[in-house]
C-alpha cells in the first residue's frame, strides 16, 4: 500500500532511498541547497550525487522542512552525523506524531559521544521515541540506486515498528530484517568505518591481503568488545550491521573511509584528502569518539587508538602498523 514518505537529506543515501521508495510511495525529499531542489524538480536528477540516476516523477524536492514533513507517515533521515542534532531540532515541530522515523545515519556525535539513537531521543519529544527505527547494513548507495540485491537491518526498541518499516521498504531486491538491538546496530554501523580506515592504511602501505583479513577480524573483536560493554547483544555483530557492513566497507572500492585510509597510507595529509572529497567520511569523526567511549568503558581498542593517532598526525602510518604487530601476544578471544 502506498504511503507518503519524507526523506531528509539529498546526499547519496538519501537520494537512493528516495528513488527506491518512489517505486511504491509518493516521496518528498528535503535538501538545504535550493539549487539541488530546483534541479531535482526540473530535471529529475540530483546534480551532485548519483548524477546518472533518473529520479521518478513522483519525487518532489523542497528546502522547507515543514513542507517535507507535512502528513508524512514514514520519515527517513539521511543527513551526516554532525548535522543530525541541528536538522532534527528544526524538524521537530513539523514531525507528525504518528510518523515512524527511520535513521540511516552512521556515526557518534563529537563532544557528547552519543550514538545517533541517543541524539534523536535527546532532541525529539518522548512521544516519538517508540517509533525511532535505525537502518544499517552493507548497502552502497549506488548499488541501491541500481536495484542491485541488498539486505539491511532495521532496529527498534519496539520491534513492531521495525516490522512495519520492513513491509514498507522491502522489495524483490531490497530485503529488510527486523531487530530490537538498537545499541548493537548503531555501534556496528558507526565503528566499522574506523576499521575501514585502518584497512585502507594497510592497503596504502601495501601490507597485503593477510594483513587486511587480520585487521578486519581483530577490528570486529574491538567493536564487539565495546558493544557488549555498552549493553549490545554480541550476536548482532555477526550479522548485517556488524560483520556484513564491516566486510563491505573494508573491501569495497566505493567505500569512502577505506579510500581515506589508502591515501593516508600513500603519505597524503588528512587535510588534503578531506579537501578533495565531495562526501563525508564518517570514520574520521567517529575514530576520536570510539577512543573516548573505549576509555569510559574500560575497553581496549588498539586499532582504533592507532588510527586516531594517525589522523591526529601523532603517528606515521607505517609506525602504526609496526605498533599493532608488536603488541604483547595474547589468546584469540581477548
Amino acid at each position: 500500500m502506498a504511503i507518503p514518505v519524507g526523506v531528509l537529506g539529498a546526499g547519496s543515501f538519501g537520494t537512493c532511498l528516495a528513488l527506491h521508495c518512489a517505486r511504491k510511495h509518493n516521496v518528498t525529499i528535503w535538501a538545504r541547497d535550493p539549487e539541488i531542489v530546483e534541479a531535482i524538480n526540473r530535471d529529475h536528477r540530483n546534480p551532485r550525487y548519483l548524477t546518472d540516476a533518473r529520479l521518478p516523477d513522483n519525487i518532489r524536492a523542497t528546502s522547507e522542512l515543514e513542507e517535507a514533513l507535512a502528513d508524512r507517515e514514514l520519515v527517513i533521515c539521511s543527513v551526516p552525523s554532525h548535522g543530525v542534532r541541528d536538522v532534527m531540532r528544526q524538524a521537530a515541530p513539523y514531525l507528525p506524531e504518528q510518523a515512524i522515523l527511520v535513521s540511516t545515519v552512521k556515526g557518534i556525535e563529537s563532544g557528547t559521544w552519543m550514538r545517533m539513537d541517543e541524539v534523536f531521543e535527546d532532541v525529539l519529544d518522548p512521544v516519538h521515541h517508540p517509533r525511532l527505527v535505525f537502518l544499517s547494513g552493507p548497502s552502497f548507495a549506488r548499488e541501491v540506486a541500481e536495484s542491485r540485491p541488498t539486505a539491511v537491518t532495521l532496529a527498534c526498541h519496539e520491534e513492531a515498528y521495525a516490522i512495519s518499516v520492513q513491509s514498507s521498504l522491502s522489495s524483490a531486491w531490497f530485503r529488510c530484517y527486523s531487530a530490537s538491538d538498537v545499541v548493537g546496530v548503531e555501534l556496528g554501523g558507526a565503528l566499522k568505518n574506523v576499521v575501514a580506515i585502518a584497512v585502507g592504511i594497510g592497503d596504502g602501505l601495501g601490507t597485503g591481503q593477510n594483513a587486511r583479513a587480520g585487521l578486519m577480524t581483530r577490528g570486529l573483536r574491538e567493536i564487539t568488545r565495546l558493544g557488549v560493554a555498552m549493553g549490545a547483544d554480541p550476536i548482532t555483530f555477526q550479522g548485517r550491521a556488524g560483520m556484513g557492513d564491516l566486510v563491505l566497507t573494508c573491501i569495497g572500492d566505493l567505500a569512502r573511509n577505506r579510500s581515506v585510509g589508502i591515501e593516508l597510507g600513500h603519505g597524503r595529509s588528512l587535510e588534503a584528502i578531506i579537501a578533495g572529497m565531495s562526501q563525508v567520511a564518517e570514520g574520521v569523526r567517529t575514530t576520536g569518539a570510539a577512543v573516548e567511549l573505549a576509555r569510559r568503558h574500560g575497553v581496549e581498542m588498539p586499532i582504533a587508538a592507532a588510527v586516531h593517532e594517525v589522523l591526529e598526525g601523532k603517528l606515521a602510518p607505517a609506525e602504526a602498523a609496526d605498533r599493532l604487530m608488536s603488541r604483547q601476544l595474547r589468546p584469540e578471544n581477548e
